[in-house]
């Protein structure tokens, strides 16, 4: 708190107006970073044709953040804290999560009207493509020379068939080079 104040430049009573507590802040914080981040990945997805490029979108969206290793520590150190968060304090959390998944299970609905993801559940489906996708993420991040191409590969492979695209259909659209 004390290094939270120096860089504010507040005092402890213009803090509290502002935050009930340093958890509220922790979840600010966490949303914010949040709502940035939900933000790209609906410009990444944006610009894509369909519905399966679009997850596809999300899911490189959210593994390029390794790419970057200036974000990665930074990333690295929140994504711990919103992890410990996550058990022990979910409500910290839970908005933040929601605000990255969002664009993501929008994806769902839609590829599920279409037909494309006929047997999806949006939240819970979303859920689960954020945990493969975090798993490799942080595969990633403790593996020297771990083959980043490979890692997505295997990411998307294992995402879009869990949301029932037919395996020579994710051949088609990862060989077009995503």
């Amino acid at each position: 708190m004390a290094e939270v104040l120096a860089r504010t430049q507040l005092s402890t009573r213009a803090f509290y107006r502002h935050f009930d507590s340093k958890d509220e802040l922790v979840s600010a914080v966490f949303f914010e970073m949040a709502r940035v981040e939900a933000l790209r990945l609906r410009r990444v997805m944006a610009a894509e044709a369909d519905v399966i490029r679009s997850v596809m979108a999300w899911i490189d969206g959210r593994l390029n953040l390794v790419l970057d290793s200036d974000v990665r520590s930074d990333l690295r150190r929140v994504s711990l804290e919103a992890q410990s968060q996550a058990s022990g304090a979910p409500e910290l959390v839970s908005a933040a999560y929601q605000e990255i998944l969002r664009p993501l299970m929008e994806e769902l609905e839609r590829g599920r009207e279409q037909g494309v993801f006929p047997n999806v559940d949006p939240m819970s489906d979303a859920l689960s493509v954020h945990g493969a996708v975090w798993a490799s993420v942080e595969r990633y991040w403790v593996s020297e020379g771990f083959d980043l191409s490979g890692v997505r590969d295997r990411t998307q492979r294992f995402c879009l068939g869990g949301l029932g695209v037919a395996p020579e259909v994710i051949a088609e659209v990862l060989g077009e080079g995503h």
